[in-house]
């Protein structure tokens, strides 16, 4: 999905969020898609595990 793209791209995305978020807030931007990266891995890593149990 995302092979195409360079550093150049990705130091263009990170100075936009800087330039949006400013530097205190981006720390906590980060730490909130961290913890709902989180849940969802979690979620739907139960979800499998309650499906094999259907099946068994």
């Amino acid at each position: 999905m995302f092979q195409n793209i360079g550093t150049t791209e990705v130091a263009i995305v990170a100075v936009l969020l800087l330039l949006l978020f400013g530097g205190k807030k981006l720390p906590e931007l980060g730490k909130g898609l961290g913890e709902a990266a989180r849940e969802i891995r979690k979620v739907f890593t139960e979800d499998d595990a309650s499906e094999k149990k259907k099946k068994s």
